[in-house]
């Protein structure tokens, strides 16, 4: 089972940015995938997840109105369409899988290496 984020970099506030989240080896079970974030110095926060096979989906307050979560057709890759950033956003964002449909990060069983996203002019 492998996760893999991509698609952070620098971008100036106000921008737009596009994650990757690639999976392979997965089983039916682990059909939530979902994105967390960590910023220096804090803990790590709940994003937004998706179930793959619907495509139902979940936000937190923090990503409601800006962020939005999305998966390719075949269900292998999910998104994280990042817009109107701040540099509060700054952080490493992470893809994770579950058996259940949660936003709870215990609930993760299976985590990517993170992607860092930088805002700043």
């Amino acid at each position: 089972v492998q996760l893999q984020a991509s698609g952070g970099g620098l971008v100036q506030p106000g921008g737009s940015l596009i994650l990757s989240c690639s999976t392979s080896g997965f089983t039916l079970d682990y059909f939530a995938i979902g994105w967390f974030r960590q910023a220096p110095t804090k803990g790590r926060e709940a994003v937004a997840y998706i179930i793959k096979s619907v495509g139902r989906t979940y936000y937190t307050d923090l990503a409601k109105d800006r962020f939005t979560v999305s998966r390719d057709a075949a269900g292998t890759t999910v998104y994280l369409q990042l817009a109107s950033l701040k540099p509060e956003d700054t952080a490493v964002y992470y893809c994770a899988a579950s058996n259940i449909a949660s936003i709870n990060e215990d609930d993760y069983r299976y985590w990517g290496q993170g992607t860092e996203v930088t805002v700043s002019s």
